[in-house]
């Protein structure tokens, strides 16, 4: 038996199988890996369920109509940018501490038109907004 080592040489990995191991891994990792996809996300949107709370002196109450109709306090006024909507509701809420805003919004009305009444609110200064919802019936 020859147990003399060579001190010249050294020894070298050959990477070639472990390449070919790695490779087939990510295959297999790729093919097994499921991908979801959504078209569309159906919701339905909540209703509440608690008492209607008291009015409050410092509220300002917005309603808009399917067909683009606005209302301030119930007071009719017209939509016709961000800056004169704010306007319309610093005006209503003159005279109040801290207002909260809140949206009555028709099912038609688009998301654009809420979140350009939010913008307005933001640009009038108040910073607290609620949104009415339908109660549900028992």
């Amino acid at each position: 038996m020859n147990f003399r080592s060579s001190r010249g040489e050294e020894p070298e990995i050959n990477l070639i199988p472990m390449i070919d191991v790695l490779l087939v891994i990510i295959i297999f990792l790729m093919l097994t890996t499921t991908y979801s996809r959504f078209a569309e996300l159906q919701i339905n949107l909540p209703s509440a369920d608690a008492e209607k709370p008291p009015e409050r002196a410092n509220e300002i109450s917005v309603v808009m109509g399917a067909g683009g109709l606005y209302q301030i306090n119930r007071r009719p006024v017209a939509y016709k940018d961000v800056a004169s909507f704010s306007q319309e509701l610093r005006r209503a809420g003159s005279g109040m501490s801290n207002p909260v805003v809140v949206i009555n919004a028709d099912a038609g009305v688009t998301h654009q038109a809420v979140v350009q009444v939010m913008d307005a609110a933001r640009h009038a200064g108040y910073g607290q907004i609620a949104f009415a919802v339908e109660q549900s019936a028992r």
